[in-house]
């Protein structure tokens, strides 16, 4: 008996949540690499700058796909302000300060931040087991943070940490409104939307006093850059954006549990990350915490 339209449109939806959570996770480990040598401002405006060329390139699939409702700007331009304008500038910023495997741990509160948002914004109910949750799980993340000391390649984990929480709030921004745009605008065009608007953005911080232009040319940060514009932003972000097509958006965002999973494994096979035993409690009470509230 063959499987029904839904049921494989269930499946390719799950497999490509779970590569962009893979996707996703590497991103820590690149944009951690490629911090060493650029600063932040240039590596994210070079990633949304190759990300828009790959897009350039296949133009007419973007055109094709537009069919534009009115009103539907203030929805578009409220996504690309929580992601990616905001959302990549705590993440910067996050990542300078803070190890990338604590960075992927505290993205386990995305989905818990999803449903309060989809309790007093969608009018969802949310249990009081979700409650209990939550709470572990927040409570998780302030010890994970109050137990990290500052190293050569983690500044002020503490400062990273509540910074990469402030993307996580971004990030719940753009679900809720990406949402609502799927069911109008194909994963596709929502993504090179997100590319183009994040150039824009990022272009004039690059003229900041604060901001260094590098002088030099570095193969390997530079690869890492094309990595998260090409791979990460074209690829992790349309992945999602299908995913989220298919399925609830809460189901989409418990899949984000994957990302600290994959980057605490890459951190430490990768740039040598470890963590203390009480981090990996904490870490454990995080996960834990994301469990009840998605049982």
């Amino acid at each position: 008996m063959s499987s029904s339209p839904t049921g494989r449109s269930n499946t390719l939806a799950s497999f490509a949540l779970v590569l962009a959570m893979f996707l996703w996770a590497s991103s820590f480990i690149a944009l951690k690499f490629a911090f060493r040598t650029y600063d932040p401002l240039v590596v994210i405006f070079g990633r949304m700058l190759i990300a828009s060329i790959c897009f350039l390139l296949i133009g007419r699939r973007i055109t094709q796909a537009l069919h534009y409702r009115n009103g539907d700007y203030k929805l578009i331009l409220f996504m690309a302000l929580c992601e990616p304008c905001l959302y990549f500038l705590f993440e910067a910023k996050a990542v300078e300060n803070t190890t990338a495997s604590q960075a992927g741990l505290i993205t386990a509160m995305l989905p818990i931040l999803v449903m309060i948002a989809a309790a007093f914004f969608l009018k969802e109910r949310v249990t009081r087991r979700s409650v209990t949750g939550s709470i572990v799980a927040v409570s998780g993340v302030c010890w994970l943070t109050l137990l990290s000391s500052p190293t050569a390649d983690a500044p002020n984990p503490l400062l990273g940490n509540f910074l990469e929480f402030l993307a996580m709030v971004c990030a719940t921004g753009y679900t809720i409104a990406l949402k609502s745009l799927t069911e109008r605008y194909s994963p596709f065009l929502l993504t090179a939307i997100q590319a183009f608007a994040g150039c824009f953005f990022y272009f004039p911080l690059l003229f900041l006093p604060g901001t260094k232009i590098p002088a030099e040319f570095h193969l390997g940060p530079s690869l890492a850059i094309v990595y998260l514009g090409a791979v990460i932003t074209l690829g992790a972000y349309g992945l999602y954006n299908y995913g989220l097509k298919h399925v609830p958006a809460n189901k989409a965002a418990s899949y984000v549990n994957l990302i600290p999973v994959f980057s605490v494994i890459m951190g430490w096979l990768i740039l040598g990350e470890t963590l203390s035993t009480g981090q990996t409690v904490a870490a454990a009470v995080i996960m834990g915490g994301v469990y009840l509230t998605q049982r």
